[in-house]
């Protein structure tokens, strides 16, 4: 059993929605302009800083949403799929590691996928999807995310009543930091940007992201 750091308040800056026709975020991306949020409703895009709807992409999604700069990237069932940001195009697919995949991000050429009851989080080739490395977590894993060389996550408690953000050791999955949400503001979707981390909401409450302020890199 790992040893946890002491929990600390999250501390929610903003929040952003409802959104029409949304009912769950599933996973959340950030591509340095726009939040993208998958959904029931395809994938969503809005400006944070206008606190608008921008785009709407017509795809099946499950779960996961990454940005690499370029493209788009989510996972459907069995598979984690690149697309085209402007027409929603599929480019190209990679096998997902798991079929509880909850959780995308990318960084440095390789995806960093989590899977939900496995406790776990892949670090998988974006080229050929040959899991890389595997690290271990002790609660289910909601949301992944990769910046400025830390990996962070969500978590869940089996209750469904409580979430996490934590900061974990790339190498060992060591929790380094944690910050804890308010009761029953559960986190289903993760990202990092422009200072904050983007929280999804799980659909026990209303479909909502959240921007909970990211602390300073040490």
């Amino acid at each position: 059993m790992k040893t946890l750091a002491e929990a600390k308040p999250a501390e929610i800056v903003a929040e952003y929605g409802p959104f029409e026709h949304v009912e769950m975020v599933r996973g959340v991306t950030y591509d340095g302009a726009r939040v993208w949020f998958a959904s029931d409703d395809g994938l969503v895009a809005f400006d944070p800083s206008r606190r608008a709807e921008e785009k709407r992409l017509d795809v099946v999604v499950d779960a996961g949403t990454a940005f690499d700069g370029k493209y788009l990237w989510h996972i459907v069932g069995l598979e984690i799929r690149k697309l085209d940001p402007d027409t929603g195009e599929v480019l190209s697919t990679l096998p997902a590691p798991s079929a509880q995949s909850s959780g995308l991000a990318y960084a440095d050429g390789a995806l960093w996928v989590g899977e939900y009851r496995g406790q776990k989080i892949h670090k998988i080739d974006a080229r050929t999807g040959k899991v890389l490395k595997t690290i271990d977590s002790d609660s289910f894993v909601t949301g992944v995310t990769f910046a400025d060389g830390e990996l962070w996550h969500a978590t869940m408690d089996a209750a469904r009543t409580e979430s996490e953000i934590r900061r974990v050791d790339v190498e060992t999955g060591a929790v380094i930091e944690r910050l804890l949400m308010p009761k029953g503001a559960l986190v289903s979707g993760l990202e990092a940007g422009d200072g904050v981390l983007y929280a999804g909401a799980h659909r026990q409450e209303r479909a909502a992201v959240r921007a909970v302020r990211r602390p300073k890199k040490s």
